[in-house]
């Protein structure tokens, strides 16, 4: 039996290099976040969802554990290790930690798969604040190439966040998108591809925790954990009456004698404890609104203003917003992913890449 003959073009190249690299190398894109980092794997969708923690030997500097295990170390290491949060208020802290935190995430990818042994490095779309300087954007960008990226591209979050809730940003029509993170609230007005109008407040999710602990030390003289401020928060808290208010018991140290001590609080309370922060939040939205072009106020009125990242997710958010406003409010889907759901849309279409971001790949 005689075999077919090749020509000697595929005899030459098989397999188009850049073919191969393609099936090896994951680009990712990520929502590198106060209180977590997800990242968005062509054809894969979100492999990570984990907080932005790291935890390391306060003199040797080594990583112990970064993402929850790092998380869970929070108020509870010995004084040898520190647990840190490398993000603050939605801009570099620490270059070493975040550095070692998007080298982990980035290696965790491609160990997902079946790769060879030499993976090409592979191109990063990461969502930032609006309000950045450009000394912040620099050093994003070098942390994701010092932590093996080719390419380290920015946007936006909150025209990431548009794209990834599926909104026809390229259109000549007003989008009005609040992304509420974990540091910052990302206020904007998109339109032909550009934000119009913007606003970056440093009063997020963080700030809403640090209201509930200023609200128990005060009323009730108990000190609260970060952590146990957040599972409050999530659990109970609301920006809006319910139909049916919940309680919690929260348990935390007793101020005046210094023993652990357990209260019964209401969700009444933590609406109470969170208001000044979600007012401060609704404020800029309106002064955002008050600035918006006529045109563009029609598409917005017509479209509704849309909510977007974990903080959209406080019970009852949307009805404050929308009752103050007077506008028609509504979340997107799978709120918390929008930012990492757009970097990776953004990766596909270059087009749109180079129109959007804010600095070119490095």
């Amino acid at each position: 039996m005689r075999l077919p003959k090749l020509s000697i073009d595929k005899l030459k190249n098989p397999f188009p290099l850049n073919k191969l690299f393609g099936v090896f190398s994951h680009d990712v894109g990520i929502d590198l976040g106060t209180a977590n980092t997800l990242v968005w794997v062509k054809g894969k969708g979100i492999l990570i969802r984990e907080p932005s923690a790291v935890a390391r030997h306060k003199k040797t500097k080594e990583i112990l554990a970064i993402g929850s295990s790092a998380k869970k170390m929070l108020g509870r290491a010995p004084s040898s290790i520190e647990t840190i949060r490398p993000l603050r208020d939605g801009v570099i802290a620490d270059f070493d930690a975040t550095a070692a935190m998007l080298k982990h995430y980035i290696k965790r990818v491609h160990e997902s798969g079946t790769v060879m042994p030499k993976v090409p490095r592979p191109r990063v779309v990461i969502g930032i604040p609006s309000g950045v300087t450009e000394v912040e954007r620099r050093a994003v960008a070098d942390a994701a190439v010092s932590a093996g990226a080719s390419e380290a591209h920015l946007i936006e979050e909150p025209m990431a966040a548009a794209i990834g809730a599926e909104l026809p940003v390229e259109e000549p029509e007003g989008i009005f998108i609040v992304d509420i993170g974990g540091g910052t609230s990302e206020i904007a007005v998109i339109s032909l591809g550009g934000i119009v109008l913007g606003r970056s407040i440093r009063i997020a999710g963080d700030e809403m925790n640090e209201a509930i602990v200023n609200y128990m030390r005060l009323k009730y003289s108990l000190l609260l954990g970060e952590s146990t401020a957040e599972d409050v928060k999530i659990n109970i808290g609301s920006a809006a009456a319910q139909e049916k208010e919940s309680f919690t018991v929260v348990r935390g140290r007793d101020l005046e004698n210094g023993l652990p001590k357990s209260i019964k609080i209401s969700s009444t309370e933590i609406r109470e404890a969170l208001a000044p922060t979600v007012q401060e939040i609704i404020g800029s939205i309106a002064d955002t609104l008050e600035e918006t072009p006529p045109e563009l106020v029609s598409d917005i009125m017509e479209r509704g203003i849309v909510m977007a990242g974990g903080g959209s997710l406080l019970k009852g958010i949307e009805k404050k917003v929308a009752e103050d406003t007077k506008m028609n409010v509504w979340v997107a889907d799978d709120a918390i992913t929008c930012v990492a759901r757009g970097c990776g849309k953004v990766l596909e279409d270059r087009s749109l890449l180079s129109k959007i971001r804010v600095t070119k790949g490095l």
